[in-house]
Formats: structure tokens, sequence, C-alpha cells
């Protein structure tokens, strides 16, 4: 019996564009040498699974309007805050003096906005399915405590509608596991009656060679649409029900703007009624942001697999990890910051 390598390493069928939709997936791929052992004939191409990479400019400028006008502290995941907005980064607000702390959790914003009574607190809710049950405990913690300042000022987006998207512009999907194991597998199956195919795939390296295994015999078998979970171990056909009802008893679906993709209709996520006095927008009127990238950046094409990071002119020129002038070279879950680290 062939091993998923040499399955790999002797592909001889059609070519396979195959699309990692998760940053960490592009970023293992690289660490553990897979691209290396791929045939000409199988290309990897990048897509918005990175929360940070998708997330517009247009949000970062409401962040920015919040700190500097409206003097409260902001928190946020690390990443975001040399993420370019219009005109400057959270980075470059910190330095004109806006107050920004980099938290682990939304509820270590709670507690600091407990610890600080006095103080408006906000916390910048961006990510997947897999972070917004963390910012729905956060509001709901708040909520219970009696905790009025705190809020959230959200960006969290949803996956299927991202999926239904991007529809044809690869042979198969790497679905990102942590993603599924929140929702299941229903929009894997749709996407299959619709001519779509994917593997879900989890991180290490032996689950990434076993799905990209996968995929190579699929696609050489010529059945078709395929789907096939191959991180079972972590992600059931049914998904966290919990998490999902979590989600859904506080947040409630919203068009969204992906970096890249333009607006989604039903792909974000914002506070139901119930919990709108927890809502940073509304609590401060902080008015929609259109927002403008880099006139050179590149990252919208990337994150859609149209081109790849060395096809950006700005790519370790203008644009390294140290000067990040688009989103994908900030986050660690970035294409650009990948290919950057492992691929030149």
């Amino acid at each position: 019996m062939r091993t998923a390598k040499e399955i790999i390493e002797n592909y001889s069928g059609r070519p396979l564009r195959i699309m990692e939709v998760c940053g960490t997936h592009t970023h293992e791929i690289f660490r553990c040498g897979i691209r290396k052992i791929l045939p000409p004939q199988i290309e990897l191409i990048s897509g918005p699974g990175c929360p940070v990479c998708v997330t517009p400019p247009g949000y970062i400028d409401s962040a920015v309007e919040l700190a500097l006008k409206h003097n409260v502290l902001i928190t946020t995941f690390g990443d975001l805050i040399r993420v370019p907005g219009s005109e400057m980064s959270l980075a470059g607000a910190r330095s004109k003096g806006a107050q920004i702390k980099p938290v682990y959790t939304p509820l270590d914003a709670v507690e600091l906005a407990k610890s600080e009574p006095e103080r408006e607190v906000v916390f910048l809710a961006v990510g997947f399915e897999t972070t917004a049950p963390s910012a729905c405990l956060a509001v709901k913690h708040a909520k219970s405590e009696g905790i009025k300042n705190f809020s959230l000022l959200t960006s969290n987006k949803t996956m299927p509608n991202a999926y239904r998207a991007l529809g044809s512009c690869a042979d198969a999907f790497l679905f990102p596991g942590h993603v599924h194991t929140i929702i299941g597998s229903g929009i894997c199956r749709e996407l299959q009656k619709n001519g779509v195919s994917g593997v879900i795939a989890g991180f290490q390296a032996e689950e990434l060679l076993s799905a990209l295994a996968v995929i190579a015999v699929k696609a050489n078998s010529g059945a078709g649409a395929f789907f096939e979970n191959c991180y079972r171990r972590v992600a059931c056909d049914e998904g966290n029900p919990a998490a999902v009802k979590l989600i859904n008893s506080i947040m409630e679906p919203c068009d969204a703007e992906w970096r890249g993709l333009g607006i989604i209709p039903g792909s974000g996520l914002k506070l139901n009624s119930e919990y709108a006095d927890f809502d940073a927008r509304i609590k401060f009127n902080v008015p929609e942001c259109s927002g403008r990238p880099h006139a050179g950046c590149r990252c919208g094409e990337i994150l859609k697999g149209v081109l790849k990071p060395e096809d950006c002119p700005l790519f370790g020129k203008v644009c390294t990890p140290l000067n990040p002038v688009g989103a994908c070279m900030v986050s660690h879950e970035g294409s650009c910051s990948a290919y950057y680290q492992y691929g030149r």
C-alpha cells in the first residue's frame, strides 16, 4: 500500500489547483516542506481564511476613530495592531496617544473594563466561527455582571457564503478543520452537490499529506465532485451545536465586506437587538467607513487565489514583515508572511 507522500509524489493526472482556505494551512504546508514534494501538476493557491487579512481597511479606520476621537481603550489581538487602514494603523494611532492594548481573549477585555469602570473599553471582534463564541461569552459575561463600559466593534465573519462566493476558483478546497469543528460538514456536502470539491483537513504534517493524497486520488478517479472529512478525530458532521447555539443567541447574520472579495451577503455577524448596548458602533455612533487600501497592494487578488504573493510588485521590497503595506504580510496566518518566511 502506498503512503500519502508516495501518492502525491507520483500523481500523474490532470492539473489541479488546490486552495488552502486557511492561512494556518499555508504556513504549515510551507513549514513542513510539503510544497517540495508536489509534482508540477499540483498547484497550491492561498484563500481568504486569514481573519486579519480579510478585515477591510474601513474597519481599521473605524477602530482608529474610536481610539482617537472617543478616547476609548481599544483591546485587540496583537496581529491587528499593525494592519494598515486608509491613513494609519492602530500602531500609528497609538503613536498619537491612543490607548491600544493587546489581549489574549475577549474576556481579558471584560476584566479590564471591570477593573477600570470610569474608562470605556472596546474589543475588536474579528475572526471566523472559531473566535465568535469567545466574543459572545465576553458579552454575555459583561451583561450578567452589569459591566456597562465594555463593547465590541464587530467584524466577525462566517465561511459558508465565502465558499459560495469563491465558487469554481479552484479544483478543490482544503477546508479549515477548526471552522468545521464548529459548523460541521453540511456546507461542504452542499458545495459538492453544486460541483465544488474539497476535504476538511487538520493541521499536522500527516493530516495535511493525507488530505492532499485524498484529493489526488479522488481527482484521478474522474468520478466528479467529491467531499471527504479527513479531520474526523476533531471535526464531526454535526459540528459543535452548543457553540452554534451560543453564537445564534447573541449574534445575527449581516452583510460583510471582505478584503478582496467585496460585500458578501449574510457572511458577517453582528450583535442582535438584545445585546445592542454592547455594540460600539451604536454606542459611539461610529459611521461605516468605506476605507481604501494602498494603491499598489495586491492583497485582494492574493486572497482570491488570482495572484501569488511574489506577483505583487511590493512583495519583499516595499512590503516586508518589518514594514507591512498589506494585511497579508502582517498576520502570522497571512500568505505573504508565509511566502516571505519560507518561500523566497
